[in-house]
């Protein structure tokens, strides 16, 4: 399957040369040299056995591409039978006109399971918190990283694709050691990665279930002749973005959170959130002002709570500059609003 994200493909090495060797493995195990592909993406074959070796992106879509093709499995060797070329792009297509990512999921989910009972993905949602894990049902041997690893990543993908937006995860798991390499997880999951547990799986905010699918079918077909970029590198657009910072700033009522704190309360660099908050057409300053908008006009609708200290909480240094904001955000004095809210 092969996913085509907007963001220009980095130069940078940073795929592990450990994934290079899970394609080089299905090369093993159905007898066939895996020499053209390595020459194909122009990877040495000398730092395959390199332990902190890393290749670029584009050379990973390139080898693992041209040995699917190769080698006619999807799969890449991890499961009791072939997964042809394009079966997972028939998967797609059997998500692609649901109504929500959610119904979306719960096919990826249930139409997996017809392409192999190997690993079982299901989908769980607890209160705020929805999760994609993936039961194993056979030994999956050396393959077992690489396999779920990619897993994850192509649902991960499709959605983000889907839905026309990243989707922060909040955790992801996995049922083995740190490996030598975990630098990378970060770069394709999120900050949060914890190993040694029961199942991998992804936990992501359950809103994002609620989102239409943006895409047609003809989306699709472009999409599906892209690449597997998007298995290494995360989508980059967050619809929910502005909402999840919005709820930060109220929940953590009139106390005054810098770009670094919010931005660390989101796992996102400063940089990166004020572009995202740029291209949803927003800004943290107009946030915060929204905040404490908000949130005053709460405590005046509430009663009986004296102008300066309602100042304070909204986070102003007194009550003549909350007055001032107060008429310009809502072109009454706050005395006035209150008076109107009884």
């Amino acid at each position: 399957m092969r996913f085509r994200t907007s963001s220009a493909t980095p130069r940078r090495a940073m795929t592990p040369a450990a994934f290079a060797q899970g394609v080089v493995a299905a090369y093993a195990r159905y007898g066939r040299d895996p020499g053209h592909a390595l020459i194909r993406a122009q990877v040495p074959a000398d730092i395959l056995n390199a332990p902190d070796a890393r290749i670029t992106a584009s050379q990973f879509e390139t080898l693992a591409g041209h040995a699917m093709r190769e080698l006619d499995d999807e799969a890449l060797g991890w499961f009791s039978r072939r997964l042809p070329w394009g079966t997972y792009g028939m998967l797609c297509r059997a998500s692609i006109a649901a109504p929500s990512l959610e119904v979306a999921l719960k096919r990826w989910c249930r139409h997996h399971r017809i392409l192999t009972e190997d690993v079982l993905l299901e989908l769980n949602v607890d209160d705020e918190i929805a999760k994609i894990s993936i039961r194993e049902q056979r030994d999956l041997g050396r393959l077992r990283e690489f396999c779920l690893v990619t897993l994850l990543r192509y649902v991960l993908g499709f959605s983000c694709w889907a839905i026309d937006s990243a989707m922060a995860l909040g955790a992801t798991e996995f049922p083995y050691a740190q490996p030598r390499h975990v630098f990378v997880y970060p770069t394709i999951f999120c900050k949060t990665i914890r190993f040694d547990l029961a199942r991998a799986a992804i936990f992501f905010d359950k809103r994002y279930l609620a989102l239409g699918l943006k895409r047609s079918a003809d989306d699709l077909d472009n999409m599906l002749k892209g690449a597997l970029r998007l298995t290494v590198l995360p989508y980059r657009r967050d619809r929910l973005l502005v909402d999840r910072v919005r709820r930060l700033l109220r929940s953590n009522g009139g106390r005054i959170l810098g770009a670094e704190d919010v931005a660390r309360e989101l796992a996102l660099s400063t940089r990166t959130m004020h572009r995202r908050l740029h291209e949803e057409a927003t800004s943290l300053r107009a946030l915060k002002e929204e905040a404490k908008l908000e949130l005053a006009k709460e405590a005046l609708m509430r009663g009986r709570t004296p102008i300066k200290r309602i100042a304070e909480l909204a986070g102003f240094r007194n009550e003549k500059s909350f007055s001032r904001a107060f008429r310009n955000w809502t072109g009454t004095s706050p005395r006035d609003f209150r008076s109107t809210c009884r």
